[in-house]
């Protein structure tokens, strides 16, 4: 059975705040929307599933955030992850510089976990805290070519 991985959903505080985050980034909006009904209760297995969503594609083409804000039922704030918490707790983005990357998420006033450590000769990496607690790794690969 062929698969392919569709997008990451991730929900968040400020859908806006995020969405200007990721778009500073070089992703896009593909589209916009609010969801409810049955349709959506029976999807996301909540009762009254209410939302706010926003698609993102990454400039390649090839990877898809999906951004969801909740209306209803009540959003529930958890305190941000950790890198060894069980669980999905990053989204990582290949970048041409880890310094414009950086800067840019300065800009939205996410700053890095630590810093920025070099892996061999082969990557710089760096994890931040992002909008709504999301840690977002960037990586710049050493070797291009």
């Amino acid at each position: 059975m062929p698969i392919k991985l569709e997008n990451v959903g991730i929900a968040v505080s400020d859908l806006e705040a995020t969405i200007a985050f990721f778009t500073d980034l070089g992703l896009t909006v593909l589209g916009r929307d609010t969801v409810s009904g049955d349709w959506a209760d029976t999807a996301v297995g909540l009762d009254g599933n209410h939302a706010k969503i926003a698609l993102l594609q990454t400039p390649d083409g090839n990877g898809r955030l999906e951004l969801f804000e909740y209306i209803h039922p009540d959003a529930i704030p958890t305190e941000p992850t950790l890198p060894n918490e069980i669980g999905m707790h990053r989204v990582a983005f290949s970048v041409d510089s880890i310094e414009d990357a950086l800067g840019i998420a300065a800009r939205h006033g996410c700053h890095p976990l630590r810093g920025v450590a070099t892996y061999g000769d082969v990557y710089k990496l760096s994890y931040v805290r992002g909008p709504s607690g999301i840690i977002v790794m960037f990586a710049e690969e050493l070797q291009k070519g």
